[in-house]
């Protein structure tokens, strides 16, 4: 009889390293000296990092009479003793969960499973997310890794939920449930936020935005239409712009409108910032998050917002109305700094075809911006108003049609900032769009695997878990001692890389697994340009947190 069969007959049989994860601590083959990379990784990364470079050498152009890629007598073979597992980093991953307790809060806020035969609900809640994190893009991805024997081993796992059951787990949630996992890793969170440096809670930054996600199926019970035509979910998601993570995620059915509920969850996402300790709040979003029967409300409560606002016709006949000494020209500010000569622009290859088959064409000629005061309907106060107009110019070909007027309207409570300072801060919301972007096609969280609203909830919550995992990664990477500038910018970096750049430079790492006694030792088998980052955040994964 093996330990597993024992345990279940004799429930106070004591638990061993497989049992319920990777209970005791993941060690790497290395030490544990403050911040610093010991010395013989040093060494061996120093080399690897070499051999690469000289390979890579432009100026060596020996063998170049032949085709670089040589290999021909390829054989492949079985590894009877040695196990190696793609997803190295994940060790490192599954070492933070373990560090911030976030495996615990699951299991005592999570009461889903009447038994625990033999998966607990944490257990459920990584494995989705670990599959991500490890490559996968979809429930059925999950069995590739529970037939993975260095994969079972890296994690100290007897078994892991297989593709069905995974599902399963998923339609056990309710609302309430799916509230009570998001409420648990906003605990956790705040754990990772306090770790960082005074200056991270100068301000917090929240948006809120809607997307659509889209199912061929036809049976999935709280789908819609929507005007578009599109059949599926319209979830709604509310984030920290500062580090990118979620902060709630709310599905909805597809024909429900942006805002709907938004209020509610901006007010949850206020609370846990405050708990976390942000001085200052700011809610940012588009025309359809404005909320003006909430605005007094956030005002009295000190939350300052820039939302974008409905350019109404009574809005039009007060601008056209003002002066034409306020308006100011609008100077956009400069994309990127170029440090070296400029360069001659090259051909705009789309504006030759637009011109050569005489489409028509909008062109931008100038933009201005002014501001008044303006008390909406539902509101008791008036607020500061920015408007910016812009001159546009419509063509056919080379021939002028006609000169057209757009004016975009944005609403704040914010009466010190200059005018251009908030247009610039409105148009950095649509970042979040790219952040979307990453939840549909990068993380894959945001689809729709089950069958109803509320396990399709559950899913984009705990598939979103492998985002946020990534934003604590680079959150918890220390940057003290005399590289601290350096460190700082690898940590920027890290936390604003898109998700398949991360899983390749953190998590698919080659790594040979060896259990010894109580350790799980990952022996990195290859080398890239992160792994002294990679080794610092293991270091720090070591020490205690701090409250």
């Amino acid at each position: 009889m093996d330990y597993f069969d024992r345990r279940i007959k004799n429930p106070n049989t004591p638990a061993v390293l497989w049992y319920k994860g990777a209970l005791t601590p993941v060690h790497f083959s290395r030490n544990t000296e403050g911040f610093r990379v010991n010395t013989k990784v040093q060494k061996q990364l120093a080399r690897r990092k070499g051999r690469i470079g000289r390979r890579l050498d432009k100026n060596d152009n020996r063998g170049c009479e032949r085709p670089m890629m040589t290999a021909s007598n390829i054989h492949y073979e079985v590894a009877e003793r040695t196990q190696a597992v793609g997803a190295g980093g994940i060790g490192a991953i599954h070492l933070m969960v373990k560090q911030l307790g976030l495996d615990d809060a699951i299991d005592q806020k999570l009461q889903l499973l009447k038994y625990h035969l033999p998966y607990h609900e944490s257990d459920h809640v990584l494995n989705i997310a670990y599959n991500l994190l490890a490559g996968g893009t979809c429930l059925e991805h999950i069995e590739l890794l529970r037939t993975n024997e260095a994969y079972l081993d890296a994690l100290g796992a007897r078994r892991i939920p297989d593709p069905t059951t995974a599902g399963d787990f998923c339609r056990r949630f309710a609302a309430a449930d799916i509230d009570g996992l998001q409420e648990t890793l906003s605990e956790i969170r705040i754990k990772v936020w306090k770790q960082q440096p005074e200056a991270f809670f100068e301000e917090a930054v929240i948006e809120a935005d809607g997307t659509m996600v889209e199912t061929t199926g036809e049976c999935k019970q709280g789908m819609d239409i929507n005007h578009k035509g599109q059949w599926g979910y319209h979830p709604l998601l509310v984030s920290l712009a500062n580090t990118g993570e979620p902060l709630y995620i709310l599905n909805r059915s597809g024909n429900r409108p942006s805002y709907e509920d938004a209020a509610e969850y901006l007010d949850r996402a206020i609370a846990v910032c405050r708990r976390g300790g942000f001085r200052r709040i700011k809610l940012r979003g588009d025309t359809d998050f404005t909320q003006t029967a909430h605005l007094d409300r956030w005002d009295e409560d000190n939350v300052t917002f820039i939302f974008g606002i409905d350019a109404m016709p009574n809005l039009y006949d007060i601008v056209e109305n003002l002066p034409r000494r306020v308006w100011k020209r609008l100077k956009r500010r400069v994309k990127r700094e170029v440090k070296t000569a400029p360069r001659q622009r090259p051909e705009n290859v789309k504006e030759r075809i637009v011109e050569e088959r005489e489409f028509e064409n909008i062109e931008l000629q100038a933009e201005w911006v002014a501001e008044f005061s303006y008390q909406p309907t539902k509101c008791k106060k008036s607020y500061r108003v920015i408007a910016v107009w812009k001159d546009l110019e419509v063509t056919q070909g080379q021939t002028v049609l006609f000169d057209d007027d757009k004016c975009f309207f944005y609403i704040t409570n914010d009466w010190d900032s200059e005018p251009e300072a908030i247009v610039f801060e409105a148009n950095d919301r649509c970042n979040q769009e790219n952040l979307i972007e990453q939840f549909k096609n990068g993380v894959h969280s945001l689809t729709a695997p089950v069958d109803n609203l509320d396990s399709n909830w559950a899913y984009m919550v705990m598939a979103s878990l492998a985002w946020s995992l990534k934003a604590w990664a680079a959150l918890l990477l220390p940057e003290q001692g005399r590289w601290k500038a350096k460190h700082r910018r690898e940590k920027y970096k890290l936390l604003r890389m898109d998700f398949t750049t991360f899983r390749n430079a953190f998590i698919n790492i080659p790594a040979q697994i060896v259990r010894t006694g109580r350790r799980i030792i990952f022996r990195m088998l290859a080398w890239n340009g992160w792994q002294n980052a990679f080794f610092r955040l293991v270091d720090q994964l070591r020490l205690p947190l701090r409250c």
